[in-house]
């Protein structure tokens, strides 16, 4: 791991303003003390986790053996809840001193809802208020998609002050319903006279985009759009908080919803390791990233000029994928459906591993 000096490149982020998260989540990184590591050595303050994840650290070792075969739950999504929430009370509990220290703008740990419930938003309000609760801890977001069904949820789970990390967010458009969801909100908390500060984050997906054009673009636009959307988004960004309708709500006590960077490991073999961190250095927003760019950025990332307010160059670059046949608009609504179609996947393959799991520690 990188030294402790003052000037680490986890660090020269930081104090730009912007929080470093770890994508990952497992039992054993948090009893071996790797996440603590990270959090004394490498600046980070928050974490997210995801199906996938949980799958390979159940399937992965033992390390959760002994809480299923001990668990009473009754089904297997009931069974990972439990074992999910174990885990992130352990990550909340480590990240609570940030989260102290910033006065809760920082320090958070994500659960996420059923992804089988995307398009259902009573159920997914009322899974999104369960596990807040179950949660019992006061830095745990729940995950919630910015479908349109989501963004019911989303305003609903806010009004009810539920902290809500929106996931599988791909365009601009994408995020302003988002910040919408939220605000509104916070509008009907403030108006029925509750506490305005509901937290919650905005995560724009960003690697996938250039993963799903890379053999339609010439070469010298490989690897630019994820960016473009990105800078492209954060221009919106910084809009939505200088907007009248926002100012009304800060000076009413309300908290900015955060935008994040998800999905920031690099795919491509022959790009840089650090493309998506180094290019997306902005202040007011996190990047979460694996384990594996967490620690070649420690070793290796340098922090370049921050983000301007303006977008940079997203519309000139984004002006050539599209004379080059790339429909970004509908490219979004496809990488939201195609994201939404892999959680489901993703989550029915982890609960048949933990039945299996649980049936083979039952014969044992």
């Amino acid at each position: 791991m990188s030294g402790s000096g003052g000037n680490r490149p986890t660090r020269e982020l930081h104090e730009l303003g912007q929080s470093l998260w770890l994508d990952n989540i497992t039992r054993t990184i948090l009893a071996d003390g790797t996440l603590r590591r990270y959090v004394d050595e490498l600046d980070v303050t928050g974490l997210t986790s995801n199906p996938t994840i949980f799958d390979k650290a159940i399937t992965g070792g033992d390390a959760y053996d002994e809480q299923i075969a001990a668990s009473s739950a009754s089904s297997p999504e009931e069974l990972f809840f439990e074992l999910a929430l174990t885990d992130l009370r352990g990550a909340a509990d480590l990240f609570a001193e940030a989260h102290r220290r910033s006065d809760g703008v920082d320090g958070w740990a994500s659960v996420e809802v059923s992804p089988l419930l995307a398009d259902d938003a009573d159920a997914t309000i009322e899974q999104a208020r369960r596990l807040h609760e179950q949660g019992e801890r006061d830095n745990l977001f729940v995950k919630i998609p910015g479908t349109q069904a989501g963004r019911q949820a989303i305003e609903e789970s806010i009004f009810a002050g539920v902290p809500i990390n929106v996931t599988l967010l791909f365009s601009t458009d994408h995020y302003l319903d988002s910040a919408d969801a939220y605000m509104r909100g916070i509008e009907r908390r403030i108006e029925a006279g509750l506490d305005p500060v509901v937290p919650s984050v905005a995560s724009l997906f960003i690697s996938r985009w250039d993963r799903a054009v890379a053999e339609q673009v010439p070469d010298e636009l490989r690897n630019r759009l994820g960016i473009a959307v990105a800078k492209r988004t954060y221009r919106a960004y910084r809009s939505v908080l200088l907007s009248v309708r926002w100012q009304h709500l800060a000076n009413q006590g309300a908290r900015p919803q955060r935008l994040l960077w998800a999905s920031t490991g690099t795919k491509d073999p022959d790009e840089s390791d650090v493309l998506y961190v180094e290019a997306l250095a902005a202040p007011q927003t996190i990047n979460t990233m694996p384990d594996e760019t967490l620690l070649a950025f420690a070793d290796h990332g340098r922090v370049l000029d921050p983000l301007s307010a303006d977008g940079e160059d997203a519309e000139e670059v984004l002006a050539r994928f599209s004379a080059a046949g790339i429909d970004v608009s509908a490219l979004a609504v496809q990488l939201q459906e195609e994201g939404k179609e892999s959680f489901d996947a993703s989550w029915k393959e982890l609960l048949e591993s933990i039945s299996s799991e649980r049936d083979r520690l039952a014969k044992a």
